[in-house]
């Protein structure tokens, strides 16, 4: 490797103040760290000291109970039909928050700064509340699972939806504009063809994300094989325990290989 190669070429602090800054700035993140690890009591000698509970729990897993696999099936159907919903109707709110979001879309500042704040609050929620929300309000079952990944996702989904859209090129919409298209029209034919690509990423994305937090909504009576997950450890049945986090962990996995093959699939028709 050449030494050209090894270069820096960000941007470099210049004369006596630039360095103070660049001093002062390691500083404070050196004391920001600090701060924040005296509050949050990180101690790396009683993890040290934990690890033969660990150890412990793990031996008790071993070997796991493959027996549960054929009562898993249902509950992994379940959380896949939990994530589908919640990822669908999180979709079909954020599309139309997206635009209202948007600066270059939606020219009213108002609205805009309102739906921007509705959108945080909805992303800032964590979906357990959410779903323990709903379970008090529908009862006990995946429904009140799906609702809280949908409000959750909707957010989520919103927020980078309308980032997509207030990055998309002008040239387009302008064109379209002083040709007397209407608004619908201008966002079909001008918006949506630029966004559609980084859309599918995030729905793609979207997707994993629910299919993990449907495995944990079961721990609030949302269904799921989260709900098996914890009734295995709250009887203290640890291989079956293992079996639902082999279980989870393989449904994850093909989750992610699924979607960045039709990430493959997608960008290569694109080209």
């Amino acid at each position: 490797m050449s030494q050209e190669s090894l270069t820096w070429t960000g941007p470099r602090p210049q004369g006596w103040l630039g360095w103070s800054k660049l001093g002062g700035g390691i500083l404070l993140v050196l004391v920001v760290l600090m701060w924040s690890a005296e509050g949050s009591q990180i101690s790396w000698s009683e993890l040290i000291a934990g690890l033969p509970q660990i150890a412990d729990f793990i031996s008790r897993t071993i070997p796991p109970d493959w027996e549960i696999l054929g009562r898993l099936v249902r509950p992994a159907l379940e959380t896949v039909q939990i994530a589908i919903w919640g990822t669908l109707l999180g979709i079909i709110m954020a599309i139309p928050l997206s635009f209202l979001a948007a600066r270059n879309i939606n020219k009213s500042k108002f609205l805009y700064t309102t739906t921007r704040q509705v959108l945080n609050v909805t992303r800032g929620i964590n979906e357990l509340i959410m779903a323990l929300v709903f379970v008090s309000a529908v009862g006990l079952g995946p429904f009140p699972g799906v609702l809280a990944l949908a409000l959750h996702g909707a957010g989520m989904c919103g927020k980078f939806f309308a980032e997509s859209i207030e990055e998309i090129d002008q040239g387009p919409i302008e064109a379209l504009q002083s040709t007397g298209a209407g608004s619908l029209q201008v966002i079909v034919f001008g918006v949506l063809p630029q966004v559609i690509t980084a859309w599918i990423a995030t729905i793609l994305y979207r997707f994993e994300v629910n299919l993990r937090q449907a495995t944990v909504l079961g721990m609030v009576g949302a269904g799921g094989l989260g709900f098996e997950l914890v009734s295995s450890i709250k009887l203290f049945k640890y291989q079956e325990t293992a079996t639902c986090i082999i279980v989870i962990t393989a449904m994850v996995v093909a989750s992610d290989a699924i979607s960045n093959k039709l990430r493959a699939m997608i960008q290569g028709s694109r080209r």
